[in-house]
């Protein structure tokens, strides 16, 4: 993206960026840590609560906000004004590969990987809500294939950068408007939400939500792969050991994003990609290929035909616990980044069109992650059948960390895919760290090649809050997760608007290039 895209006057914004987005973002990482190191119980209890009430009041309202993106979005992408390209560039920025590789390792990477061995296998031990199967028998398979899809398919991906894309995509190249959360409200406010602290307290709240959202996989990442070192090599699962982790997966992802799209960040996802097709290939020819396909037909099956029971489960008919702890809290996550996913999308899409940005990350991307979770969900499942490991009391536990790295030793090829699969799932979350730590810095700076100074200090102040958190207890991480729930409340509603000036933006593309035919002006009243 040129700088002629962007409309931040230098001198408008400190180095740092908006001083009240900075502020109140900065802030809250501050505080969250100061209160946790004055009285862990209180932040603990009081998110707990937050997180309860808000799963159990807005948890409806999150589904039916997913849904109806999905759909609407699917109209979109088959309407006239589809056609429309992206950024005012005849020809795309990147390849097809590397700008699907750059959105595939997106919110993949942000928890996909880490719950796509042990999400199938634990609703293979516990009989997800919408289904009456008996648990851990052949006829669960599907059923417990089908519930991941839910989680990782076709809603989650949708609300990252389908319609919000197409509204930041005509608003940012089209007019003039900076890719910043706020610009989603512009069709709606006008130009009072563009300056002041109306603004910055909206970017602030997505910068929030993304990194809450992102500093859980950051130090996931560190006590996953420690407990690996510990159990493949014998090395101390210790706090060091976690502590080096996050300084080395640190020192990855803030040099890609300050190298920037074009380099790092499109670089490491290709790397990302390319190890993860060939770990694909091993997993499905030297593992259990007949029952992994048929698992996939059966649960695909199982998914599309039950998309609706399952996308609209409540508590009325479903555990509380189950519901917070599994849709509520996933779909709040995907909520949360929806904004920032949408600037990356926006950023990369230049060139193609909007009916390939859609379908891009509203059905190939969540198929390319169904088929993910069946070659490690499916095999887990397969050697909990067949008696070759049992992880109903770590699933139990929601230790996923043991779970993945229990599957991958019994694949294929043993400790030697278990390492491969650590250093994917390490590279996965780096290629999260360096994409948001970008978007972070767009939004901050309201410039789309923002200062390298920004990119590293987001980059290291994520990381660095893992390490806080990490030394406080993996309890103040899983709070922080928590925590996520109730930022989606402010972000949806900044993404809401989406539901109709997402189709507008489209067809406003569309008839600048002459696509469709422009509007009639209104007829004179002859009287």
């Amino acid at each position: 993206m040129n700088s002629e895209h962007s409309n931040a006057a230098p001198g408008t914004l400190g180095k740092l960026g908006d001083p009240v987005v900075l502020g109140l973002s900065a802030g809250f990482i501050v505080l969250f840590v100061a209160l946790s190191i004055f009285d862990i119980n209180m932040v603990s209890d009081g998110i707990g609560a937050g997180f309860a009430w808000t799963a159990a009041t807005l948890g409806s309202y999150f589904q039916l906000l997913l849904l109806a993106t999905f759909f609407i979005a699917l109209g979109v992408a088959m309407s006239p004004a589809a056609s429309a390209l992206v950024g005012n560039r005849s020809y795309p920025e990147f390849t097809t590969f590397r700008w699907l590789s750059m959105i595939m390792c997106t919110l993949l990477a942000g928890g996909g990987v880490f719950f796509a061995a042990g999400e199938p296998v634990y609703h293979f031990v516990v009989t997800p809500p919408a289904f009456g199967t008996e648990a851990g028998t052949s006829a669960a398979v599907a059923p417990a294939l089908a519930q991941s899809f839910m989680h990782w398919g076709f809603l989650a991906w949708a609300i990252l950068g389908s319609l919000t894309a197409v509204v930041l995509a005509h608003a940012h190249y089209d007019n003039g408007h900076p890719l910043r959360p706020r610009t989603l409200l512009y069709p709606v406010f006008g130009q009072r939400v563009m300056t002041g602290w109306f603004g910055g307290l909206v970017d602030a709240c997505c910068v929030i939500a993304v990194v809450a959202g992102t500093v859980g996989p950051i130090g996931f990442l560190a006590t996953q792969v420690s407990y690996g070192f510990e159990t493949l090599f014998g090395l101390p699962d210790s706090y060091g050991t976690q502590l080096a982790i996050l300084v080395a997966l640190g020192a990855l992802y803030v040099t890609s994003a300050v190298t920037g799209i074009h380099k790092g960040i499109q670089f490491l996802s290709r790397v990302n990609v390319i190890l993860a097709l060939i770990i694909a290939a091993v997993i499905f020819v030297f593992g259990p290929t007949l029952f992994l396909t048929n698992s996939f037909t059966q649960g695909f099956g199982e998914y599309i035909t039950s998309f609706f029971a399952m996308s609209t489960v409540t508590s009325e008919t479903a555990p509380d616990w189950w519901m917070k702890w599994w849709t509520v809290f996933f779909f709040s996550w995907f909520i949360g980044y929806g904004p920032l996913m949408a600037i990356f999308v926006a950023r990369i899409s230049r060139g193609r069109s909007i009916r390939q940005m859609i379908l891009a990350v509203g059905v190939m991307a969540p198929v390319a992650t169904t088929v993910w979770f069946t070659l490690l969900g499916g095999s887990g499942i397969f050697y909990q059948m067949t008696g070759a490991i049992d992880l109903t009391e770590a699933l139990n536990n929601f230790q996923f960390d043991v779970a993945t790295l229990t599957v991958a030793q019994e694949l294929p090829g043993g400790a030697f895919m278990a390492v491969a699969i650590l250093v994917l799932t390490t590279i996965f979350v780096a290629t999260t760290g360096d994409s948001m730590s970008y978007s972070i810095s767009v939004v901050a700076t309201g410039h789309d090649q923002p200062n390298v100074l920004v990119r590293v200090f987001w980059g290291v102040a994520m990381a660095l809050m893992a390490a806080i958190l990490l030394y406080m207890g993996e309890g103040q991480i899983s709070s922080l997760q928590q925590f996520i729930v109730i930022t989606a409340i402010p972000v949806s509603l900044i993404l809401l608007p989406s539901l109709w000036t997402g189709p507008k933006s489209a067809y406003a593309m569309a008839r600048q290039q002459g696509l469709v035919a422009p509007l009639e002006a209104p007829r004179e009243d002859p009287a």
